[in-house]
């Protein structure tokens, strides 16, 4: 089978792209027509199919023994609220982990790899449009990327099973997946038509995965000390002269004192980027996310912290509740309120700096495919 191209008219006067097409012309016909021959080529490649039952096998093993090990825990061989939610995040968070593992592969190679090759010269003097050949191979990449996706649905749904959460979350979750697999196959894409070895473009997108993933976290966690700052906090605190000798619990009063404040809302941004975060963030979560942390549901734990973060805490701090000198004692209660946790979504924020990447690697992608290129780097071949 094979998928007739149009060749190109005679370059415009300019010296651009022939008359009529545009650097950005878009056409359904020449977007399918690139997926096409991207996908066609995807389909006949052994490794691709390895590669996605290799997938489907790991995600099944994970789920089938981390439910396992949870059933076992419960003392209850049969799926229970009690470890559904845990049960559910860690499937999730695998498939994510493993989804940024593998979609770097799909497009970092897709322009370079066919430069070397000596076919991109053949799409580029048709019709086809520099955007149109961008956005073709994007489709293929992102399509196959969803195949592993698809693969592991079975999967998630025997997680969703377990109860604690509802069937709107395996929506929302499956949603962000793809989004997120849409951006590394973008950004991949465009390290392609920069870099001209694969294995560069390869490693340099795992690099940009590796900041927004790991790199920010660890800035915002080096940056606790430069948003650090001694204020002046009312306490609730031991009575003064008290003697931890005594066999009765302290009095408690309001007292003034210099803290350390930690003023994590000054850098929350930092972590919204990152994918897991991301995902975590959208859940529909049944209950409140403070209670389902402490359940272990580490999408729930995720969506507390980063919330939590961002709302920040430099209110009146508790240090004399809680103290327990004998069992006749009776301890007035905390006039300090727990601090209420914002319920503004972090994930469109971080959703949104992720698709400016991947439309940077997109139109990046798109001015490197321009013909005629005025300069190209020693070595490079071109047909």
């Amino acid at each position: 089978m094979s998928v007739d191209l149009e060749m190109a008219e005679p370059a415009s006067a300019d010296g651009g792209v022939p008359a009529g097409r545009g650097t950005w012309s878009l056409s359904w016909h020449g977007l399918r027509t690139v997926t096409v021959l991207e996908l066609r080529q995807r389909v006949r490649s052994t490794r691709w199919k390895t590669a996605l039952i290799v997938w489907f096998v790991v995600v099944g093993v994970i789920t089938m023994l981390t439910t396992g090990a949870f059933a076992i825990i419960s003392g209850d061989q049969s799926s229970d609220e009690s470890f559904g939610g845990m049960v559910y995040s860690i499937v999730v968070g695998f498939v994510l982990f493993l989804g940024l593992l593998v979609a770097p592969t799909l497009s970092s190679g897709a322009i370079n790899g066919d430069r070397n090759a000596g076919t991109l010269a053949t799409l580029q003097v048709t019709l086809l449009s520099p955007a149109e050949i961008v956005l073709g191979k994007l489709a293929a990449a992102w399509i196959a990327a969803l195949a592993f996706l698809v693969a592991s649905i079975p999967f998630l749904v025997w997680a969703l099973v377990g109860g604690g959460v509802s069937w709107l979350a395996l929506l929302t979750t499956v949603l962000m997946l793809a989004l997120v697999l849409g951006v590394v196959c973008a950004i991949g894409l465009g390290f392609s038509a920069v870099v001209s070895k694969t294995s560069g473009s390869a490693v340099l997108t795992y690099l940009t995965v590796g900041g927004i993933t790991a790199v920010l976290p660890i800035m915002f966690g080096l940056l606790v000390p430069a948003t650090t700052t001694t204020e002046n906090i009312r306490v609730w605190d031991v009575e003064p002269g008290y003697t931890w000798e005594e066999t009765t619990a302290p009095e408690c009063e309001w007292q003034t004192h210099e803290v350390d404040v930690w003023h994590s809302e000054r850098t929350w941004w930092l972590l919204a980027p990152n994918p897991f975060v991301v995902v975590a963030d959208a859940q529909p979560l049944n209950g409140d996310p403070e209670a389902l942390s402490e359940d272990g549901n580490m999408l729930a734990v995720l969506q507390y912290g980063v919330r939590y973060a961002r709302t920040g805490d430099d209110g009146p701090q508790d240090w004399c509740s809680g103290y327990v000198m004998d069992g006749d004692t009776v301890q007035a209660e905390s006039p300090v309120e727990p601090v209420e946790v914002t319920d503004q979504l972090v994930w469109p924020w971080g959703l949104g700096f992720d698709l400016l990447l991947g439309a940077a690697g997109v139109i990046v992608a798109v001015n490197r495919l321009r013909v005629p290129t005025a300069q190209l780097p020693q070595g490079t071949r071109v047909a």
